[in-house]
């Protein structure tokens, strides 16, 4: 670009130059020099012209590239960062036939079916307005050396033992899951192995059915491969005796096969546990053992049906969210599993395109040691039905009904009804 410049000065240069002898020369050399000078002025045209469409090149060009420079494509060895979360807000009124609960209790939140009374005196309904079960995650992926790297931490704030209802209603967070994964791996606090979470039925409330569910989440190293898993995953026996007892050597064994298709998905889990438990001079052990059959079947183009059916010895503080006792002493002394049998149906029907129904009915059984209270637990059944509402693009309104049930093995029951109003946003 500089050469053409300076070959256009040049050239103006010379015609500054030709013009004065030019008017001196006789009149015919004049109109000569006249036509002359025309060619010379219509080719400095020309070169100006050309000089401006080349700039003019070079301007897009340049734009073009640092359009493209301000886009850069990703790289993949970079991390790709996701977060998200719901904000849950719920209005409970509940009554509880046989007494009460406090109301800081986690059972004022969500049904736990351990927690409702029985054999008491029954007093009024209460209302609690809630926002604890609302949510925060982020995650991250990236590529290495042709290996899939991830993580995950997620929180919410349900059973905080910080704060009340006092002034600010402030409540700590507390850990949900917490996983990193490397191609089929999988190490960290994460959702079972044995429960199959897209067997989880759609709720009003954060979680119903709850005593026929499989349903816990806890640090584990676990192994993917096609549709089997296999997992360790952290032990710990719950007994009358010690209560929680962290003192097995031998990790949670899991299995479990996965079958999806355009039916929707059915999982197989089978679970294998040591059974330990040590206070003062007694040092017990036995051996636990569960199986589980859970899915989500489609029924039509939008409706579906989920279920789990569990059951086995020891298997405890997986089902029914610990309601029943993983092992416990006989009367002659000896340390054995307890058995527990449990399941749910529900039902989710599409009314629109914005409006479905819910409805589903489950329960556990429990086969107590010769040796239980008659305060034990022998059985907890429980019904929903749920109206869900999308007002907007992830915004949901619910409105539940939910009965229970809880019977001892002394033969008192105790029920608890239940209205839930929520609202949630995902984003």
């Amino acid at each position: 670009m500089k050469k053409t410049v300076l070959k256009n000065l040049m050239l103006s240069a010379s015609i500054l130059a030709f013009a004065p002898s030019a008017i001196a020369d006789a009149p015919g050399d004049i109109e000569s020099r006249i036509a002359e000078l025309e060619a010379m002025v219509n080719e400095l045209k020309a070169e100006l012209t050309n000089q401006k469409a080349s700039t003019d090149e070079e301007i897009v060009r340049l734009k073009v590239r640092e359009q493209s420079n301000s886009a850069p494509e990703l790289d993949p060895s970079q991390p790709s960062i996701t977060w998200g979360g719901i904000i849950d807000v719920d209005a409970h009124v509940t009554d509880f036939s046989d007494g009460d609960i406090a109301g800081s209790s986690i059972a004022r939140d969500f049904y736990i079916p351990s927690a409702t009374p029985v054999g008491g005196i029954g007093e009024d309904p209460s209302t609690d307005f809630t926002a604890k079960s609302s949510r925060f995650y982020v995650t991250a992926n990236k590529q290495v050396n042709g290996h899939k790297i991830g993580g995950r931490l997620e929180m919410d704030f349900l059973g905080s033992a910080q704060g009340n209802e006092a002034v600010s209603n402030s409540y700590s967070p507390r850990l949900r899951r917490a996983f990193v994964s490397y191609d089929n791996w999988l190490l960290g606090q994460e959702w079972s192995t044995f429960q199959n979470t897209s067997a989880i039925p759609e709720s009003a409330s954060f979680l119903v059915l709850g005593d026929g569910m499989i349903f816990i989440r806890q640090p584990q190293i676990r192994y993917t491969k096609g549709n089997f898993q296999f997992a360790v995953e952290n032990p710990n026996t719950n007994t009358n005796l010690a209560g929680l007892a962290d003192d097995s050597l031998i990790p949670d064994l899991i299995a479990r096969y996965n079958l999806t298709g355009d039916f929707g998905n059915v999982s197989i889990s089978g679970i294998g546990r040591q059974l330990k438990a040590e206070l003062g001079a007694l040092n017990e052990e036995t051996t636990g053992y569960g199986l589980s059959i859970a899915g989500k079947v489609n029924v039509g183009e939008k409706n579906d049906i989920r279920f789990s059916i569990s059951g086995g010895e020891g298997i405890g503080r997986y089902m029914g969210l610990a309601i029943a006792k993983s092992a416990d002493l006989t009367l002659d002394g000896s340390f054995e599993a307890i058995p527990s049998y449990g399941g749910y149906l529900a039902y989710r029907h599409v009314l629109g395109d914005n409006n479905r129904l819910n409805i589903g009915a489950g329960g556990i059984t429990i086969e107590n040691l010769d040796s239980a209270s008659d305060a034990m637990t022998k059985q907890a059944l429980s019904g929903y039905i749920a109206y869900m509402w999308d007002i907007a693009p992830k915004v949901t309104l619910g409105a539940e009904f939910m009965h229970a049930v809880r019977e001892n093995e002394g033969g008192d029951e105790g029920d608890m009804n239940r209205f839930t109003f929520s609202t949630k946003y995902a984003f």
